[in-house]
């Protein structure tokens, strides 16, 4: 189907009743919205779907839910991928990098239902065939790197992994799981990095993850700095 956004049509799901574990798919997006509201290419060919989770953990162990989706992306991507290309990685928090290029963008937000349920929406777009014409930092898609798959193929992959992805989590329980994989894949571990927040940007060496998923900067004249949020560049 066509829609604004996936994200968006789950919400609505979720606010007409939906229980949730539902995953919406589309074709082709209208309105796709990335991190801090940029828009998110989503022309026909690409992955785009979105799973609504209700109530499904209590609040302060939601944290590390969008490495354990970035786990599950990285894992569907890699299933369909050849084996001796171009490295796959993950950088903090869920982007998925092949060659250092960025291929997925995963997108979580939060509603309080007017029941008081809690509504969360993961959405996540692949670039398959697609990828933008200018962007802000360097892009790839599947398609370059050897993978012949559709999105429906690819989704397949997806829907898999993130049930066992969201097994390993448990409601929270398995935090310590999802941070031991995600380092496993991580990106540029002892690299020099920038992070821009939302009022400045600082520089160090990324020193990897805590316990909780949280960015461990180490400053060159400062102590282990540890960042819930921000945007990650190396160099």
């Amino acid at each position: 189907m066509e829609t604004s956004s996936t994200n968006v049509e789950c919400f609505d799901r979720a606010r007409a009743g939906d229980p949730g574990c539902l995953w919406v798919t589309a074709v082709r997006q209208t309105g796709g919205r990335g991190r801090r509201g940029r828009p998110w290419v989503s022309e026909p060919g690409n992955l785009y779907a979105s799973l609504l989770l209700i109530d499904p953990a209590p609040m302060e162990s939601i944290g590390a839910l969008p490495l354990a989706f970035a786990l599950a992306v990285y894992r569907a991507v890699g299933a369909v991928l050849p084996p001796d290309g171009a490295p796959l990685e993950i950088k903090w928090p869920n982007d998925i990098l092949i060659g250092r290029k960025k291929t997925c963008g995963i997108l979580m937000e939060a509603e309080t239902l007017a029941d008081g349920r809690a509504a969360l929406v993961i959405g996540i777009g692949i670039n398959i065939a697609h990828m933008p014409d200018n962007p802000a930092y360097p892009v790839t898609r599947l398609g370059e790197h050897g993978a012949s798959c559709g999105p429906d193929e690819l989704f397949a992959h997806l829907f898999r992994e993130t049930a066992h992805v969201l097994g390993l989590w448990n409601r929270g329980q398995g935090v310590a799981e999802i941070v031991r994989l995600w380092r496993s894949a991580a990106c540029g571990i002892g690299e020099p990095i920038s992070v821009n927040l939302p009022n400045q940007s600082i520089r160090g060496r990324f020193a990897g993850i805590d316990d909780n998923g949280f960015l461990l900067l180490e400053e060159d004249d400062g102590p282990l700095r540890s960042i819930a949020a921000g945007d990650v560049f190396f160099g």
